[in-house]
């Protein structure tokens, strides 16, 4: 394991210890509305400061962007972008599908991923150009070719309800020609999980980076591709993606284009 994603990892423990010391005591918690249906608790901002501590020991110069805190300014050569808990709601309901997602971007491009399920002990670890890993255990995407009996991932467009119709769209043209559609509610382990040959494919409208760069990255050195809804490389700055093997991911972007709002096709 590379030695920045072993700072990385004992980053995201660190993290995954604060979040399952409460996980039994949710009702105990301070919750914060941040905004339609985004919401906040104190295991978000305690185990972001976890993360922060680590990784600030390792690299104090580097910069920061975390989902809590926003940006902290440092290098920008070198920037950190997390999540603390991804999957708050279903962290606050007992519904066991959250993860503590950490990527570090070297001149805006992703280079080492960790994304860790504490609950049930799951470590997904990546490094540009050195593949992907499940439990220090390699990982692929699946051989899938086209959609006939792929289990695919999505996202509700929860924060951004003025997409709801085109969303609804995009799934009609998508559902008849799969096995099945999941929605588990945390965007980092269906990443992870498409890059383990768990799902097949994966799109989503409106995520933010924290949601995005760490999976992204498992993604591509799993063998995998993810793009935005025109298939560049701009989902970091659109929140819009669609990922799976080089297949999947070519039929996912040819069923959903047609159905996309003028805005979304930008």
């Amino acid at each position: 394991m590379h030695p920045t994603v072993n700072i990385a990892v004992r980053a995201a423990r660190a993290a995954g210890d604060v979040i399952l010391r409460y996980h039994n005591q949710v009702d105990l918690l301070t919750i914060e509305n941040k905004s339609i249906n985004d919401f906040v608790s104190e295991v978000d901002k305690t185990a972001e400061k976890a993360i922060i501590n680590e990784i600030k020991k390792a690299f104090p110069k580097h910069s920061i962007l975390a989902e809590e805190s926003g940006e902290i300014l440092g290098d920008n050569n070198f920037q950190w972008i997390i999540d603390p808990l991804d999957g708050t709601t279903n962290y606050l309901h007992g519904f066991p599908q959250y993860a503590v997602s950490i990527a570090l971007l070297e001149n805006q491009i992703p280079t080492h991923a960790v994304i860790y399920d504490p609950f049930k002990e799951e470590l997904f670890t990546a490094s540009k150009g050195e593949g992907a890993y499940l439990n220090d255990e390699r990982i692929r995407v699946t051989m899938s070719n086209g959609l006939e009996d792929t289990l695919i991932g999505t996202g509700f467009p929860f924060k951004h309800p003025q997409h709801l119709d085109c969303y609804l769209e995009t799934f009609k043209a998508i559902h008849p020609h799969v096995s099945g559609i999941r929605r588990a509610g945390a965007a980092a382990l269906d990443l992870a999980y498409l890059a383990a040959g768990r799902l097949d494919g994966f799109w989503e409208i409106g995520l933010n980076k924290w949601d995005m760069a760490a999976g992204a990255l498992l993604v591509k050195e799993a063998g995998g591709f993810i793009g935005d809804f025109s298939g560049r490389d701009q989902y970091m700055e659109t929140g819009n993606v669609v990922a799976g093997n080089a297949d999947v991911f070519k039929v996912l972007l040819k069923k959903i284009h047609p159905h996309l709002s003028e805005d979304l096709q930008r």
